[in-house]
């Protein structure tokens, strides 16, 4: 049986990221680098954070497939920093990842990365760590985030040895409590609906600015409907599952 992912969601809430020696070539300043940030991630301080004034940043990887644990692997990383209260232009990440196995078609079309680009790029624990420096204290978002957690909590373990607990929001939950009367599920339909130009998709970072204008054009609804916080999201989210199950 599937697991609910708002009962996977909420059980982000308290956990903590426990340190755990690195292996392999990876240096002490790694090491100090996650356990200060560790430190900065304890503090959960971003649960009660008006939701304007975070410090979010909205990412999306490319597989290979559905499955780590079964071989599949990551193909890019792309994300966005998103703070309501810069004026700078927004601060992007995107990098290819290291593959050198021979790529489906299926995937290249969807895609559009090729095996020579792949077979170039730099190694998955080079590619991560840059994007953890990126992240640094953020709050982590993404679109049937799922996905996202489930090839970073293995490839994490793997390549580190330690958790992988950072939180994540998914927006395919968050944005059913504005919503609610209406059948949206793909990130495509929720784009369409919203009005948010459909461009790159199924590129790492084209899927993750395309998630950041459809955040923003939330947010505010949200205070509409009494979600100023995070805090606040997960305790509608929590009452909507008590009433009707049905509807996650």
């Amino acid at each position: 049986m599937k697991a609910n992912p708002l009962i996977q969601w909420f059980k982000q809430i308290n956990r903590k990221w426990n340190p755990a020696p690195f292996i392999g070539k990876n240096t002490a300043q790694h090491l100090a680098y996650l356990r200060n940030l560790q430190k900065e991630l304890e503090t959960e301080k971003s649960l009660y954070i008006p939701l304007q004034q975070m410090n979010v940043v909205i990412f999306d990887i490319e597989t290979t497939g559905f499955s780590p644990e079964q071989g599949d692997q990551i193909l890019s990383i792309g994300a966005v920093k998103v703070n309501h209260h810069s004026t700078e232009e927004r601060k992007t990440f995107y990098s290819l990842v290291h593959y050198n196995q021979a790529l489906s078609q299926n995937i290249q079309d969807l895609t559009g990365l090729r095996e020579d680009d792949l077979k170039k790029a730099p190694l998955l624990s080079d590619v991560l760590l840059q994007f953890y420096q990126f992240i640094q204290t953020g709050t982590l978002v993404a679109h049937h985030a799922g996905h996202e957690k489930r090839f970073l909590q293995y490839f994490h373990w793997k390549l580190f040895k330690k958790a992988w607990k950072h939180r994540i929001v998914d927006t395919s939950l968050v944005f059913k409590l504005i919503e609610t009367d209406r059948d949206l599920v793909t990130l495509d339909e929720y784009c369409q609906y919203a009005g948010v130009e459909i461009v790159n998709r199924h590129h790492a970072l084209g899927d993750a600015q395309m998630t950041a204008e459809l955040w923003d054009h939330y947010v505010e609804k949200l205070n509409h409907v009494g979600c100023f916080t995070l805090h606040d999201i997960y305790e509608q989210l929590a009452k909507k599952a008590r009433e009707n199950p049905s509807i996650f």
